[in-house]
């Protein structure tokens, strides 16, 4: 499918399972870090909370593990492992086209600026993506709409020209009340999820 950008000045791209099938190592790498408090975390459980921010999920768990101390050896785990990440072709095609239309790209994730940045990295996309906004950036993960405020914020672009590109629900309603269009990527991903 081609996404038809003569409206836009910017495209939003989420990272994890947008971008890049990453949410079995996300699965994985937070099942190791919560392993050694005993939590045993299901893959069901946690598909079905795909856009939650990992704070998020800890605290629906119940999880009396130092939260901070978890995300970070997950963090570490992924950084450890980014090597295995694979961008999805469609999107990365979709970046390449908007960009040979003009636009200016972001990534906008609730993931932590470490791992995104090495996932970038990894993966040889950072070139195609002039902006990076992670959790750390904004008050409030998605469904608020922060992160994709401050992506538009720092291309200089008016979120209403902004189309953003998401995986999950929290997302796509992020990108609604930052009152930008989203496309949702599930139809097309292929993941080996």
């Amino acid at each position: 499918m081609n996404l038809d950008f003569s409206n836009y000045a910017a495209l939003v791209m989420d990272w994890d399972g947008t971008v890049v099938d990453s949410q079995p190592l996300n699965y994985r790498c937070l099942a190791q870090a919560l392993s050694p408090y005993g939590i045993d975390l299901h893959q069901r459980w946690y598909r079905a909370r795909i856009g939650t921010s990992g704070a998020d999920l800890l605290a629906e768990l119940g999880v009396a593990a130092p939260h901070e101390e978890v995300l970070a050896r997950c963090g570490e785990l992924i950084i450890s492992q980014v090597g295995t990440l694979r961008p999805f072709p469609v999107a990365v095609g979709w970046v390449e086209a908007a960009r040979g239309q003009g636009l200016r790209c972001a990534v906008a994730s609730g993931g932590g600026g470490p791992v995104v940045r090495a996932g970038l990295a990894a993966t040889g996309l950072e070139r195609l993506f002039e902006v990076v906004v992670t959790r750390e950036d904004v008050a409030r993960g998605k469904p608020a709409p922060d992160l994709f405020v401050e992506a538009a914020r720092r291309l200089g672009v008016p979120p209403t020209r902004c189309l953003v590109v998401e995986d999950a629900d929290e997302g796509l309603a992020a990108a609604r009340a930052a009152g930008m269009d989203a496309v949702d990527v599930r139809p097309f991903a292929v993941s080996a999820w």
